[in-house]
């Protein structure tokens, strides 16, 4: 919960702020259908639920649902769970339906899947006229730099290239994004960006002692990565990129 002097969750919260911001005008409004697709277990959903709002996730982990349950009853809110992923989203039976979400949440999945484009596409159809899409995805640019401080220089080369393998494969790591590729894939998907931001872009550089150690560092961090993150010279360094969208 913000607020808490735990020092995992001080970086946490430097890492998602920018996010939360950006969703704030769509989630403090009326009752929204939001669909939180591989949303886990729930870090997102629940608090989103907690706000008055119908949310439901489709995850393909039995266990991370579990876990989403058990968070959603300590919480005391409501969140509809079923077992999936978007190959199987607007399946006949499937978990959801067209046209049925005024948000879709998806965040931390579009790398991983085999075919962006058609992931994007689906996502449209399961959105209302004028519905939100929420996207967060890991960005080639700062995982070049990643690498490269890691003493990987092979890996940070390749990279480069947008069309390498390492820079597209769905695997373990996931593929990365520029902002001008998930711009691109979203007009193809008749989606229209509204803003990008820029979602740590420091806070992955800073040490976690001085988070620990100085007082008022995380409030002081927080306020540069809101301050920087739609400054576009600041967004290749960012870790990832969140774009909303509309249909």
């Amino acid at each position: 919960m913000p607020g808490t002097d735990r020092p995992e969750q001080r970086r946490a919260n430097a890492r998602t702020a920018v996010v939360w911001e950006a969703l704030r005008d769509l989630l403090d409004g009326e009752p929204l259908d939001v669909l939180d697709i591989g949303g886990g277990t729930g870090g997102s959903a629940v608090r989103i639920a907690g706000m008055g709002h119908r949310v439901t996730v489709v995850d393909p982990s039995p266990d991370a649902l579990a876990s989403l349950g058990r968070r959603a009853r300590e919480q005391g809110v409501e969140v509809v769970a079923h077992q999936g992923d978007l190959s199987s989203l607007l399946a006949p039976g499937g978990p959801v339906a067209p046209g049925s979400a005024d948000l879709v949440l998806c965040h931390g999945v579009l790398e991983h899947v085999g075919d962006p484009a058609g992931a994007l596409t689906t996502l449209r159809e399961v959105l209302r006229p004028d519905g939100a899409l929420s996207l967060l995805v890991a960005q080639r640019h700062a995982a070049v730099i990643a690498r490269a401080m890691a003493g990987h220089f092979g890996q940070a080369l390749a990279l480069l290239d947008p069309t390498s393998e390492a820079s597209t494969d769905p695997g373990r790591a996931g593929r990365r994004f520029t902002r001008d590729e998930l711009t691109d894939l979203l007009d193809a998907a008749d989606l229209r960006t509204e803003t990008v931001h820029g979602i740590r872009v420091f806070a992955d550089l800073v040490p976690g002692s001085l988070l620990d150690l100085e007082p008022g560092a995380t409030a002081a961090l927080l306020e540069l990565e809101q301050a920087v993150a739609q400054r576009p010279e600041y967004l290749p360094l960012a870790t990832q990129l969140h774009l909303l969208a509309r249909a």
